[in-house]
């Protein structure tokens, strides 16, 4: 039995179009256990200190991260300076690039462009504080393999809590509320896309006995319906997505090149069109507000560039 925690949901908006209740940091506050999940980028550090010293959190276990990406980990070192005994958990891939967040910040660069500049720079996280997952030991604290939108990303799960980080992908209850059956569902997947990875690791969480009462997302929110279908939805999502796009792009091969998309914008519009018509709940986007539903076209394109490089060998 895990004792009664308190369970926050702190945002951590950008200055950048839309990023507003997208990335964000879930705070579990417990008499025995104090833990946090993906601390975010490096330009909200004095953001989520005051918010986490404003929930009265004056010890901190653990900084847990789901993976680290710019946006979940890149405060991690900003955290540990405010709470120098915390332990970081992460996937032993991901430990060398905190200690030395050089490539790190290079690919984030090269992927993110702007985005990246904005998150800013990530700084070294001491060796020291680097951790196994072996360290949770008996903390209640479960470790879940889940590689599809980063080969080390991983899932936890304390009680009825999953902390899924992205391996269901990006969500939002639309202001319905985290019960409401009518949400909006994207993937997530990045440039080295592999469709059987993902769906492994999905069919990994959906095979829990018992499954969770609460699916936390780092973007964005929490759902506590029915657990098992969202984690069904998401699972197929990620094969219509990969049918949808191989069959736009054998439809386009029988075209002649007048009629071929004039630029990478043209074929991405192509596909968004088709997947409007055929997945209702990406189709629930358009039910975002106007500059969240701008950041979502954004990055609906990126993730059409994992499936189509995924495609394309």
């Amino acid at each position: 039995m895990v004792p009664a925690t308190r369970l926050h949901l702190i945002d951590l908006d950008q200055d950048l179009p839309g990023q507003r209740r997208f990335i964000s940091c879930w705070v579990s506050i417990g008499e025995d256990l104090v833990f946090i999940v993906d601390p975010g980028p490096p330009s909200t550090a004095p953001h989520l200190i005051a918010r986490l010293e404003g929930l009265g959190v004056s010890r901190l276990d653990f900084i847990l991260l789901t993976h680290i990406h710019l946006d979940h980990g890149g405060c991690t070192a900003a955290v540990l300076r405010r709470w120098p005994d915390a332990k970081v958990i992460c996937h032993e891939k991901g430990r060398p690039h905190l200690a030395d967040p050089t490539r790190l910040w290079q690919g984030s660069l090269s992927v993110l462009g702007h985005k990246a500049e904005v998150y800013g720079q990530p700084a070294p996280v001491p060796p020291g504080a680097l951790a196994g997952f072996d360290t949770l030991g008996e903390r209640g604290v479960e470790t879940i393999p889940t590689p599809g939108h980063a080969p080390h990303h991983v899932t936890f799960r304390h009680g009825g809590h999953l902390f899924l980080g992205e391996a269901a992908g990006t969500f939002s209850d639309l202001g319905a509320g985290p019960r409401s059956e009518d949400y909006y569902l994207r993937p997530a997947t990045p440039p080295r896309f592999f469709p059987e990875v993902a769906r492994a690791s999905l069919d990994r969480l959906l095979a829990l006995d018992p499954l969770p009462d609460r699916l936390l997302f780092a973007h964005h929110g929490d759902f506590s319906g029915d657990v098992g279908k969202l984690l069904t939805t998401a699972r197929d999502q990620l094969a219509l997505w990969v049918d949808t796009v191989a069959a736009t792009l054998a439809d386009l091969r029988g075209l002649p090149h007048s009629e071929q998309p004039a630029d990478e914008a043209a074929l991405m519009d192509l596909i968004a069109t088709r997947l409007v018509g055929i997945d209702s709940r990406f189709a629930r986007g358009s039910e975002l507000p106007d500059d969240i539903r701008r950041r979502e076209r954004d990055f609906t394109n990126q993730t059409l560039r994992g499936v189509l490089g995924y495609l394309r060998g």
